[in-house]
């Protein structure tokens, strides 16, 4: 197939998932275009099967702000023609499903129907989608979209709730490469001694530092747990919260053994070299981060919201499945506690490693769910056909 597909190149959530499928993509032979303001982080420029259309805007003194979703829709529209794509694939309904339905217009009396797909990822229906400037314009996105994929049946729930029958939304969850994101004891051998000294545990939180992460929460449980046994924690990534979190630590006194290393590209070399993964946030609709950790054998301590649930089966509840610990939000004592609980015990901790890389292989490695995204491009180019 040809595939164009559209999204926030930037660092966040759905354009990583949004990147990482166009790659899988291309690697089983599909052709894939994707066409956004600039190319997206993960990708290098030299992968095969795949081209980068950037989205000229211009700023013209008239517009106060630049009509990116128009541009978007031209290109859009170009390139859907020039290369006889067979459907584009938009990531965040606003303004990617507008910008794709206007390009389907556009084309309608010239060429074949041109079928688009919107990915639904979370802030764009909780956030965004329910500011009353665009509430009705993202359902009509939505009602407009040939298919409508959800990351997870939370936010396939969340979506029917704000916006009512929009039409069927097929839960199609994000992935991770299993074979990139795994853990190398050589490579870890060779570069833990970087952020962590023999003896201590170290602990990783990954996120875009945006106030729902709580990256303060992760600080305040990291000083409790330093405080109880040697640790270090690596912070990936950056945003507004980044420099209240630096303050913290230095008023907590753990400012030494915290590194902000800032944003990363390889981060499956960094998430392998860690004990445990901190996610204390106020909401996720999946939980990407902790999955990538899973898959390299480290399991995280996270919050009981959105999608988590349907990732990590709690090890205070479910036993010999047990591949992390769900907290409330804000309970930070409860989630320093359960840190120390694990660290605490090489055994424990080995058995839930184990588990959520188990849990990462059978059921979110890219060799599942792609085949998955495959079969509704298929069931939503024979639809339009029909």
């Amino acid at each position: 197939m040809k595939i164009g597909i559209t999204c926030y190149p930037t660092y966040g959530g759905s354009g990583v998932v949004a990147t990482e499928l166009g790659i899988e993509l291309a690697n089983r032979g599909h052709e894939v275009h994707f066409i956004t303001y600039s190319q997206p982080f993960r990708l290098t420029g030299r992968e095969a099967n795949i081209r980068y259309h950037e989205v000229p805007v211009s700023n013209y003194p008239l517009f106060e702000y630049p009509p990116y979703d128009l541009a978007l829709a031209t290109r859009m529209a170009e390139v859907a023609e020039i290369y006889e794509l067979d459907l584009l694939h938009v990531h965040y309904a606003i303004p990617h499903s507008i910008s794709a339905l206007l390009a389907r217009q556009m084309l309608a009396k010239r060429c074949k129907h041109l079928p688009f797909i919107t990915t639904l990822h979370g802030t764009d229906i909780t956030l965004v989608g329910l500011d009353r400037s665009y509430l009705p314009i993202t359902r009509f996105g939505i009602e407009e979209s040939d298919g409508v994929t959800a990351i997870s049946e939370h936010l396939k729930q969340q979506t029917e709730q704000f916006f009512g029958n929009t039409g069927p939304i097929e839960v199609i969850r994000n992935f991770v490469n299993c074979d990139l994101y795994c853990r190398n004891e050589e490579l870890v051998a060779k570069q833990r001694p970087r952020f962590a000294q023999p003896g201590e545990r170290l602990l990783v939180h990954l996120s875009n530092f945006r106030p729902v992460k709580r990256v303060l929460d992760v600080i305040e449980i990291f000083a409790r747990v330093s405080h109880a046994l040697p640790a270090r924690l690596l912070m990936i990534g950056d945003g507004p919260e980044r420099s209240a979190a630096e303050f913290l630590a230095r008023r907590l006194g753990v400012a030494d053994r915290v590194d902000f290393v800032g944003k990363q590209e390889n981060v499956n070399e960094l998430l392998a070299l860690a004990d445990l993964m901190l996610m204390p946030s106020e909401m996720e609709s999946f939980g990407l981060a902790a999955l990538e950790a899973m898959a390299c054998r480290v399991p995280a301590i996270s919050t009981r919201v959105g999608g988590i649930p349907e990732l990590i089966d709690d090890g205070r509840e479910s036993g010999n499945t047990a591949n992390g610990l769900l907290y409330e939000v804000g309970a930070i004592e409860a989630m320093a506690e359960g840190a120390i609980w694990l660290l605490s015990d090489q055994a424990r901790l080995d058995a839930m490693s184990a588990a959520a890389r188990k849990t990462a292989q059978d059921k979110f490695c890219a060799s599942r769910i792609i085949p998955h995204y495959e079969r509704y491009y298929e069931q939503m180019i024979s639809k339009t056909k029909a």
